[in-house]
């Protein structure tokens, strides 16, 4: 019997350090890429966290274009291009495959979702997505949409801030879809900021700062930032606003 870390869809990503022309050049200038070689995932929930500018945007891009999605996002169908502004880090990735193949995957980013959704209009894929267009939903709405419709078993979903457009309580459902999804062999690796998606149990949460460092849920800044506003709003308020 095969173990679960060898027939994960994607086992890990190693970059190749040595054709890299500048370490002191956007995009390998940034702490999630200067210092870094290679990083496992979990073979059901991966988090990626850090500060604005630290790159956990641009390393999640460069992992679904080099594992074959449009990096605007969609599914590997989708080609469409409304600016190419994504870095080149992904001609330096290698994505480390499992033994098992998705049935589907879907590479979700906040930024570019208009654009994804004009193009699900434009294709006339609406079906696809609860039989309404997107664009005549909410943000938010139509974001859960298409984790309802869109995401089935046995995928890959990378996955760039999507609590973007929920409310924390629709980041709770999304708690839930994930883990319908995981016990149907689905694999996530998503970047976020929220302290609700990340606390989903036993995932990988991979904090950058100077370099990816493994860190627990309780560990974050996002979980003790959020707790300690929580539980003394008064005080921290009176120091921020004084």
């Amino acid at each position: 019997m095969k173990s679960s870390k060898l027939e994960q869809y994607i086992r890990s990503i190693e970059l190749n350090r040595e054709n890299i022309p500048s370490f002191s050049e956007y995009p390998f200038n940034l702490p999630a890429i200067r210092d870094l070689h290679s990083l496992s995932f979990h073979p059901k929930v991966t988090f990626i966290i850090g500060e604005n500018g630290s790159g956990k945007s641009t390393i999640l891009e460069s992992i679904a274009v080099a594992y074959g999605f449009n990096a605007e996002g969609g599914t590997k169908n989708f080609n469409f291009t409304s600016r190419a502004t994504h870095s080149n880090l992904s001609n330096y990735i290698k994505v480390i495959k499992g033994t098992r193949k998705p049935r589907t995957g879907f590479f979700l980013r906040a930024e570019s979702f208009y654009n994804f959704a004009s193009n699900v209009d434009d294709l006339g894929a609406i079906n696809s997505y609860g039989g309404r267009s997107l664009h005549e939903q909410s943000h938010g709405e139509a974001f859960f949409s298409v984790f309802l419709n869109r995401f089935t078993g046995e995928g890959i979903y990378i996955l760039d801030e999507p609590e973007a457009a929920l409310s924390p309580s629709r980041q709770m459902s999304m708690l839930t879809r994930i883990h319908e999804l995981v016990t149907e062999g689905s694999q996530f690796i998503i970047a976020t900021h929220s302290p609700i998606i990340m606390a989903y149990p036993q995932a990988v949460i991979y904090q950058i700062k100077d370099g990816f460092e493994q860190i627990g849920y309780e560990e974050t800044e996002h979980y003790q930032v959020m707790k300690s506003f929580l539980n003394n709003t008064q005080k921290i308020l009176n120091i921020l606003l004084e």
